[in-house]
């Protein structure tokens, strides 16, 4: 099982995907264990796990453990199973990364042990987004001047990732070199990844911050409390253009107007060079039950039309910089 002293969203036990259900936190550290590629798909979907290179991860360890005990190619499991995962969340690229990645582990190989083949071409995923994870927390580290208050968005921590996290990854790193004053958080509504999980792991971190209505950041912004925004992202675009949790616009328009550095931190694999620009991202749209309901219990009408959309695209020329595992991009943005 995951040591529960050092926080994992997924790990590999006994030949078995173990998940921390994140709709549990933080009240209950529930762990599922599955070697079911079906099942790995529903905790894709039902945000069980979820962040953008935890995705990629688990739907790559999904695809080997859907061969176990296989010796010999099938080519319609193999569709079955990558055609399952591809449906499970449209915008991030991650996803469709990692399966990619998997297929042509797939089609190299020759009959045999497949499996292991597929397995270690699933460990290599999970290994090379840690070694991510770090660099891009280190390369971070140039965004700081003096001790400062963050403010972030949604979760980009090791319960989004393999490692220890994109944004979350560099304010880590940041208060150990003594560069955090606090860290604000966004609640992120409508599901709470901020007030349920980054302030999750930054108390397990021992960091100061201070949950915050998502409404809440252009009045901090105004008062001049908030010296840097860092969120995560779940696609980038050729031209830089970024989709991320619903609300990150908002807090990219807010900087611009407050003259407050916002910046995005993703690793290699959030870009996708096949995209020209945002209007091509496609932009998932959650269940009217996340707004209606919380914890099941109704705070509106259920006969109330609903937009949800999960994610929105912050236009390349609101972001500072973009740091990732390679270095800190600024402006203008071409990834080709």
């Amino acid at each position: 099982m995951i040591n529960k002293n050092t926080l994992k969203s997924i790990d590999l036990a006994d030949n078995k995907l173990v998940i921390l259900n994140q709709t549990k936190l933080p009240h209950e550290e529930e762990y599922i264990k599955t070697d079911d590629f079906n099942r790995i798909a529903m905790a894709i979907e039902r945000l069980e796990v979820r962040g953008a290179p935890a995705i990629g991860i688990a739907a790559a360890y999904a695809v080997a453990l859907g061969f176990k005990g296989k010796t010999s190619k099938d080519y319609e499991l193999f569709t079955k199973i990558y055609e399952r995962l591809y449906v499970t969340r449209p915008t991030a690229v991650n996803l469709f990364w990692a399966l990619n990645e998997m297929r042509n582990k797939y089609d190299s190989i020759n009959d045999g042990d497949i499996f292991n083949e597929l397995l270690k071409k699933a460990k290599i995923i999970h290994q090379d987004d840690i070694k991510k994870c770090e660099a891009i927390g280190k390369n971070g580290q140039e965004l700081f001047k003096k001790k400062s208050a963050v403010l972030t968005h949604c979760n980009t921590g090791a319960l989004a990732t393999g490692g220890s996290g994109t944004a979350l990854s560099i304010i880590v790193k940041a208060f150990k070199n003594n560069l955090i004053e606090i860290v604000y958080v966004d609640e992120t509504r409508p599901l709470f990844q901020g007030s349920r999980l980054t302030a999750f792991e930054l108390e397990k971190a021992e960091i100061p911050f201070k949950i915050i209505t998502d409404s809440t950041a252009a009045f901090l912004m105004k008062n001049g409390k908030i010296d840097v925004v860092i969120t995560g992202a779940d696609r980038i675009a050729r031209n830089g253009d970024a989709a991320n949790k619903i609300g990150t616009y908002n807090l990219a328009v807010n900087c611009n107007y407050h003259n407050v550095p916002f910046y995005i931190a993703a690793p290699s694999s959030t870009f996708d060079k096949n995209c020209e620009n945002g209007n091509a991202i496609k932009i998932e749209e959650r269940s009217s039950k996340e707004i209606i309901e919380l914890n099941s219990i109704k705070i509106t009408k259920e006969n109330y039309e609903v937009f949800s959309p999960s994610f929105d695209i912050t236009p390349a020329g609101l972001i500072t910089g973009i740091v990732t595992e390679e270095k800190i991009y600024k402006p203008p943005f071409y990834f080709g």
